[in-house]
């Protein structure tokens, strides 16, 4: 039978539906098309497939890259289809930030994916939105500051972790080493003093095994398999990287709970230890006042600190990786910083004040965030209400992803985009320049709230590890053979590696 026979004799039940799901389709196409023309010109991207998208033009391991090169061709407001979600993104510095400064507001929200949806339920920081988080993040802010973030508090702090880190790397009596755990280590015990008021032991188990999990859990949080969780959730229970997220979020949460209930059974209202001893204050106080449906309970408490650790500790630790990893590839920098800082500082520990009279080892640091471009795709934002940006429109409830990668290699910005280049903060005379593009931490209402922490945390420990030690590849490996190549993951990591840390006073 023919497929027109087939459908003439089809029951006249079929023929309605088939003809009222023409009519509807019609009727959506034409209402969208008209909705468009009245609301303006949407952003333009490449033709996505029903269902899959854009998936086949999108590399969800190099998803920054790939959206960069999307970019090329289509500009810098442009749609794509991750899946059956329409998601605009923003590249280059001028509309990242027309969008995340001028348009604050607009572009504030930040748009969750399904995995973080279901981890965090709405609370912390991180990956959530409205009253519940602009308390947190106030509330974090506030804390962290008084616990010493950006003062001489933590700087104290940092240079008494340098002094633990850099008898870890003297162990090793300039042998090959892989520097990872202990750095991460170190980056993490700072977090650790402000948020519990006191450090753990390196070899201390439960330390170690958190601050893995932490790192675990971030690389598979942007792996290619959990990319397909957030889009397709049903793959879920196919998934062995689903498993071992959830697996991690669930010891990650049970540890904080321990630690938190220690510090509430000694806990002094009159001297606050850190951060979670402020909290706790704060919402006793709250209940006291008859408050109890205030914001600050144990789930935001829990996942707040927890959002602390890992944004506090992967991105610092990892840019630091990557500056050991360049100044071992390019030893004529290193023999420049390493000049210089013997010129200024000698013997003595660096300190944050130095900064000013370093600009070479200043813009090195710099650049090193610049090329590293740890977060290459900014977590995602969600539009507030219809808003129109270069000529385009994009409606409420739209997800938006501001394509950090883009501007911190932006061809207009920087003479040597792809190169690792310390001139690019420098003026003819040697002087550090500060440059608008460098935007690591991103911009607006959703800026990195631990920048001036990270900052001065990059610059006590390059300096005092490159003040201490010289580096190179292991023996048998030249400059030309250190791969830096990225690790896909929420962040990019380097590729698993070892370096020589030779002491510079023998």
């Amino acid at each position: 039978m023919q497929p027109m026979e087939g459908l003439l004799q089809a029951p006249s039940s079929t023929v309605t539906l088939l003809g009222a799901g023409l009519v509807l389709l019609v009727l959506y196409i034409y209402v969208s098309g008209s909705s468009s023309e009245q609301q303006g010109k949407e952003p333009p991207g490449p033709r996505p497939l029903p269902l899959l998208g854009n998936l086949f033009q999108l590399d969800l391991k190099r998803l920054g890259d790939t959206l960069f090169e999307i970019s090329k061709k289509y500009g810098s407001v442009f749609t794509v289809h991750i899946g059956p979600k329409k998601v605009v993104v923003l590249a280059g510095y001028k509309t990242v930030k027309e969008a995340l400064v001028n348009h604050a507001e607009e572009f504030g929200e930040r748009g969750i994916v399904h995995v973080f949806k279901e981890l965090q339920q709405g609370h912390g920081i991180s990956f959530a939105n409205g009253d519940s988080w602009k308390e947190m993040r106030r509330f974090a802010l506030t804390n962290l500051r008084d616990f010493g973030m950006g003062k001489k508090g933590s700087e104290e702090k940092t240079i008494e972790e340098v002094r633990y880190l850099t008898e870890v790397f003297e162990e090793h009596k300039g042998k090959a080493f892989d520097p990872t755990q202990p750095i991460h280590y170190a980056i993490a015990n700072i977090i650790c003093s402000i948020v519990y008021g006191s450090r753990f032991d390196y070899l201390d188990p439960r330390f170690r095994h958190s601050v893995d999990r932490v790192n675990d859990s971030l690389r598979l949080g942007g792996c290619a398999s959990i990319e397909l969780y957030n889009i397709f959730p049903w793959l879920g229970r196919l998934l062995e990287s689903k498993r071992r997220i959830f697996k991690n979020d669930y010891d990650n949460k049970k540890e904080i709970c321990d630690l938190v209930s220690g510090l509430k059974e000694t806990l002094n209202p009159q001297m606050c230890r850190g951060f979670v001893d402020s909290f706790l204050v704060r919402k006793m106080s709250l209940e006291e006042s008859g408050n109890s449906n205030s914001h600050y309970h144990i789930e935001n408490l829990i996942q707040t600190v927890g959002n602390l650790f890992a944004a506090g500790t992967d991105t610092t630790a990892t840019t630091i990786r990557w500056g050991l990893m360049f100044i071992a590839k390019y030893p004529d920098i290193q023999d420049r910083v390493q000049e210089e800082i013997s010129k200024v500082i000698g013997s003595r520990q660096p300190m944050v004040e130095d900064r000013k009279n370093l600009p070479y080892t200043d813009a090195v640091i710099h650049e090193t965030q610049r090329v590293a471009n740890i977060l290459p795709v900014s977590l995602p934002h969600v539009t507030s209400r219809d808003i129109t940006i270069q000529g385009y429109f994009i409606k409420k409830g739209t997800v938006v992803i501001p394509l950090l990668t883009s501007v911190l290699r932006d061809d207009c910005e920087w003479e040597t985009p792809q190169t690792f280049n310390p001139a690019h903060f420098l003026d003819e005379k040697g002087r550090f320049v500060k440059k608008d593009a460098f935007i690591p931490f991103s911009l607006g209402r959703r800026v990195c709230l631990g920048e001036s922490l990270a900052r001065m945390e990059l610059f006590i420990f390059f300096t005092s590890l490159l003040q201490r030690f010289r580096f190179s590849p292991p023996p048998g490996v030249t400059e030309d053979d250190l791969d830096l190549t990225p690790v896909a993951g929420l962040t990019h990591n380097p590729l698993p590696h070892q370096l020589c840390a030779v002491s510079r006073s023998e």
